[in-house]
């Protein structure tokens, strides 16, 4: 356990853990604006591919993980953790081919803040389950027609899985140390999308400059906010580090905006807002201290 440091020197620390939590969430979601230009070159799944296997090369070059002495159950849950992470980011990357950027994390963002509320035992939580629902009628503008049904059934794909990946992913931290069980988890996602991207991707579209475009997205999607987010974690209540990640769908919106010039309509950023306030407030009341 780190030791508590008090005063100012604590203070801080505090502020350069908010800071590195805010650098982790700009990095995630510029480098899922990149992705979006990335899913046109070689398709969602070739997309997933290159992000999941470079980021397994990063993160296993980084930890160097001990594979030996572990059970039939660690390596189960390892390997389940694996495959959660391989849908969830084909969903994901599904939604972000036929919806704005800032939508498909919003409506992802449903996952984390449903696992919140279920293991919340207050009443009075169940209000950010409502205010997030308001924030997805509005963000479909009242209609499926007003998004992609298909890009809306992707996310919310996306963010199922999202919520077992929280779970799944309690239990591989506390059976492998460190980045150990992302790295084992990475190495099995790439395995398990690579059928799915030969299939449906055409492999003459995997360029030097796809290759190199990837790699940016495997970085800044992957390696660089998981090391910023665990060095944060050190110094930060967990309850602040949540409501901090809530922020993501507004950063998302804005990345899409700056990067691909993706605009949304007053009502849908209005949604945006009600879903990232549901997040931190739900975040905020049943995360421990």
């Amino acid at each position: 356990m780190p030791t508590r440091v008090t005063g100012p020197t604590h203070l801080m620390y505090s502020r350069r853990a908010v800071l590195l939590v805010l650098a982790a969430t700009v990095s995630v979601q510029v480098g899922g604006a990149f992705a979006v230009i990335l899913i046109t070159r070689v398709g969602p799944a070739g997309a997933v591919l290159l992000r999941t296997t470079l980021a397994a090369l990063l993160v296993v070059a980084w930890c160097r993980p001990r594979l030996r002495n572990r059970s039939r159950t660690d390596w189960g849950v390892a390997a389940g953790f694996g495959l959660i992470l391989a849908m969830m980011n084909l969903c994901f990357y599904e939604a972000a081919a036929r919806l704005p950027l800032g939508a498909a994390v919003t409506l992802e963002f449903l996952g984390p803040l449903g696992v919140a509320v279920a293991t919340s035992r207050r009443l009075r939580d169940l209000l950010w389950v409502v205010l997030a629902g308001t924030g997805v009628v509005l963000l479909s503008e009242g209609a499926l027609n007003g998004l992609n049904p298909s890009g809306v059934a992707f996310a919310l794909g996306a963010a199922t899985c999202w919520a077992a990946y929280i779970l799944v992913g309690v239990q591989a931290g506390r059976r492998f140390p460190g980045m150990e069980g992302l790295a084992v988890a990475l190495v099995v996602a790439s395995l398990a999308v690579a059928p799915v991207a030969v299939v449906t991707s055409d492999l003459e579209r995997f360029t030097p400059t796809a290759l190199l475009l990837g790699l940016g997205v495997a970085m800044m999607s992957s390696a660089i906010p998981y090391s910023l987010e665990i060095a944060a974690l050190r110094r930060l209540p967990a309850r602040t580090f949540g409501v901090l990640m809530s922020i993501e769908p507004a950063i998302a919106t804005l990345a899409a905006f700056v990067i691909l010039g993706q605009r949304l309509t007053p009502w849908q950023l209005l949604a945006v807002a009600m879903v990232v306030v549901a997040s931190a407030g739900a975040t905020r009341s049943t995360a421990p201290t």
